[in-house]
């Protein structure tokens, strides 16, 4: 299997390119759920048993200052699509809420803006 370079990724909030990114990073989890009862329980060292529960996903995605920064809405999700890079087909695609923005600002460095955002909803995986 070839490796994919991250050039040429994107990432789109709300129908729109945000332009300055240089990273972006996603998490997705299942929640596990302890179905241990008395029964399970009974040896020495019995093992646990589980379940799955809820999913969910979240992420960053960080870039350079370039002017007024952009505004992106806290009271409202809006489609995301994360692409990995140059080929179409390969972008996550889901609906997020922006949680949280940071910017950094050093004297030897850009000014760095980071944004955090919490999904919601079924997370689309890329295309082979």
């Amino acid at each position: 299997m070839a490796e994919i370079s991250g050039r040429g990724g994107q990432l789109d909030f709300s129908s729109s390119q945000i332009t300055g990114i240089k990273s972006w990073t996603l998490s997705h989890s299942l929640d596990m759920l302890d179905t241990t009862d008395f029964d399970n329980g009974q040896a020495t060292n019995s093992p646990r048993v589980f379940t799955p529960g809820l999913s969910t996903w979240s992420g960053t995605f960080e870039g350079f200052k370039d002017g007024v920064p952009q505004v992106l809405s806290y009271t409202s999700a809006a489609a995301i699509k994360l692409y990995e890079s140059q080929t179409a087909s390969q972008f996550w695609t889901g609906s997020a809420f922006i949680t949280e923005v940071n910017e950094t600002t050093a004297v030897d460095g850009t000014v760095d803006v980071t944004y955090t955002f919490q999904g919601t909803g079924e997370l689309t995986k890329p295309a082979a």
